[in-house]
């Protein structure tokens, strides 16, 4: 199949989404302007004109904005066996780290209130090989997805990794497109994806995307070069007469290919940007596809780069097939180094014939980890049968919605009616200007008596009635009390009472942090799998150590290395992940606080009289990361030893 073909193919594919998923993009634009304060009011009966609302109370901002939860869950790791508990300290620093390093408390913000408002969005995880520094190659990368730019397989709606397809729309500029993956148009030239850190070709710059002609290649001419794409229809990552800053949008389809692996075709417009059938798995460009794993800096082959992609088959391995890249590290106990084994020398014996052998070192090796899983997670608000998405708060509410602005309409146009109204005989004049005495001149005494004042005030106490019900309702609907909304409560007197309010009302949403913590811990996994499967050199990281106190580690992937039972080497994946709702991170800190200062005084830490319990409980304030705690904490040390010395 060509290039084009393919092309073709994922388009009607994806046409064939996007048309069974329409309904429920069209339900998207209609939250997206409810959530906003859209103005129009839909008509009650047919054939009813078309009114806008003069003033609008958005309630259903409000109640999403009332469910914004900032705390992002602290990811907790088990380890399925007692020998890797070391092992999952380090991936749960690791995790910790990457949450400072990424803008999570962003993303955070973003999806709270795309999932309440779609019922669901999307994390984007992605390994950025252009991301440099001058120890490492690469970094994670973590977006959020709208779900407009997330398009389900049709039919598939439980899981996305049950989707044998799906596509992600993502915005982009020609120019951005253009650097990323070096696309230079027809005429002879080449349409390359990204290629990893350590490909063999070394036209390939740091940032990934192929500079220059392979081998043999014919090198286009200047005119060729400058020439617009037809497959573009003037339109082109070369920027073919268009402004470099011209908007388009990508679309990149994952799909699980023959083997169960995961590919990536990306295309825009009629432009292919990417064909990659396992984009997990590094890339070569050397016109075959190659099963390449990493070899790390050391290594005695020289047909390994120092950045782990093999250059060169083995001695005797056949073109083109399967390799097994080799790995050596010296001074590591978990990878044996070099082994001897017996290789035909070429030569014969001369008395009997026979062909002679030699020895020769082999370096060990050790297959390539692909995290084999697809790099969207979804996230969704509550869950519901046959629904790719969760339930949208904004759908339970949009009714009330529509009728709190017709009221309110209705209200300010009763007030607007009303007023006060003179009557005058038809031959009397009154003077109209600033002053406060007005003269009137009614003419004769008779038409005295026809001169009156009229107050007419519009009856808004049964509208206002029924806007709160329909408030209430509202709040209802989704479980949200005063107390909840940091307002006035007046059912709960006590501030005891408020708060158990408050936990009831959170208790009804239960479901939907149950839904955010397992969208968390599996991103969580699979961080960690990209990291496993791409972070080729060790990385630090920053941990505690339970009292307060840093301690400094690496995360290694070789780590994670080992011999099976029938003594083959095998990544050891299995780790168990979830988010601890109890750590400071994920928890109310200013209540841990207080519970700490509470169990002081009630001598759970001991005698507060003692030094040495004020000591454990600084201790326990600098994990829980009060202010100034470290100081407070060093200064009470000092007192305890000042005083033993005494």
């Amino acid at each position: 199949m060509t290039k084009q073909d393919k092309l073709e193919f994922w388009k009607s594919r994806l046409a064939k989404s996007e048309a069974a998923y329409s309904g429920e993009l069209a339900r998207m634009e209609r939250r997206e302007r409810q959530y906003r304060g859209d103005r129009a009011l839909e008509p009650l009966v047919p054939g009813e004109r078309t009114a806008r609302a003069v003033h609008v109370r958005n309630l259903s901002a409000e109640l999403i904005e009332a469910q914004v939860d900032s705390s992002i869950p602290a990811p907790r790791v088990t380890a399925c066996r007692a020998r890797d508990e070391d092992l999952a300290r380090e991936i749960e620093d690791m995790l910790r780290n990457e949450l400072d390093r990424l803008p999570m408390e962003e993303l955070n913000d973003l999806m709270e209130r795309m999932v309440r408002i779609q019922g669901g969005a999307a994390f984007l995880l992605d390994w950025d090989s252009g991301s440099a520094s001058h120890s490492t190659v690469g970094e994670i990368v973590v977006t959020a997805l709208h779900p407009r730019q997330l398009i389900p397989q049709d039919g598939v709606w439980d899981s996305l990794e049950r989707a044998d397809y799906f596509f992600v729309k993502l915005p982009q500029t020609w120019a951005g497109l253009r650097r990323r993956y070096g696309k230079r148009g027809a005429d002879g030239r080449r349409d390359q994806g990204i290629a990893p850190y350590g490909s063999e070709d070394p036209s390939v710059t740091a940032r990934g995307a192929a500079t220059a002609p392979l081998a043999g290649e014919p090198t286009p001419s200047p005119a060729a070069a400058a020439a617009p794409s037809p497959a573009g229809g003037g339109k082109g990552l070369d920027g073919c007469g268009t402004d470099g800053d011209e908007c388009v949008t990508q679309i990149v389809a994952y799909y699980r290919n023959e083997d169960g692996g995961i590919g990536r075709f990306s295309w825009a417009e009629d432009t292919v940007l990417e064909d990659l059938e396992d984009y997990q798995a590094p890339q070569t460009f050397r016109g075959k596809r190659r099963d390449q794993g990493i070899a790390p800096y050391g290594t005695e082959d020289p047909s390994v780069t120092a950045r782990g992609a093999a250059t060169a088959p083995l001695a005797g391995e056949p073109e083109g097939e399967a390799l097994w890249v080799p790995v050596l590290r010296p001074g590591r106990e978990a990878v044996p180094g070099a082994h001897t084994v017996l290789r035909p020398s070429g030569a014969v014996d001369p008395e009997t014939g026979a062909a002679l052998v030699e020895t020769a070192l082999e370096p060990t090796v050790v297959p390539w980890y692909r995290p084999g899983i697809y790099p969207v997670i979804l996230q969704k608000n509550v869950s519901v049968y046959g629904k790719f998405l969760g339930e949208s708060d904004l759908d339970k509410v949009a009714d009330q919605q529509r009728t709190a602005n017709r009221i309110e309409s209705k209200i300010i146009d009763k007030l607007l009616r009303s007023g006060s109204y003179i009557t005058l005989p038809d031959d009397a004049s009154i003077r109209v200007d600033t002053e406060d005495m007005k003269v009137i001149r009614p003419g004769s005494h008779a038409n005295k008596e026809l001169i009156g004042v009229y107050d007419l005030q519009g009856d808004v106490q049964q509208d206002l009635v029924y806007l709160a019900q329909v408030y209430e309702e509202a709040r209802q609907a989704i479980g949200i009390t005063d107390s909840y909304q940091g307002r006035r409560d007046s059912t709960a007197t006590s501030g005891r009472a408020k708060e158990f309010s408050a936990a009831q009302a959170a208790g009804r949403m239960e479901s939907k942090r149950v839904m955010k913590q397992a969208a968390w811990a599996a991103l969580y996994e699979a961080i960690f799998r990209f990291k496993l499967a791409y972070a080729a050199e060790p990385r630090s990281v920053v941990g505690s150590d339970g009292r307060g106190g840093t301690v400094y580690g690496t995360f290694d992937r070789w780590d994670f290395l080992e011999r099976d039972a029938a003594g083959d080497w095998c990544w050891n994946d299995r780790f168990l992940f979830s988010c601890d709702s109890g750590s400071p991170a994920a928890g109310n800190r200013e209540a841990l606080w207080q519970e700490a200062r509470m169990n002081l005084q009630t001598g759970a830490f001991g005698d507060p009289a003692d030094p040495r319990t004020l000591v454990l409980f600084w201790t326990r304030m600098k994990a829980l990361r009060y202010p100034l705690a470290g100081e407070t904490l060093e200064m009470v040390k000092e007192r305890v030893n000042d005083r033993e010395r005494g």
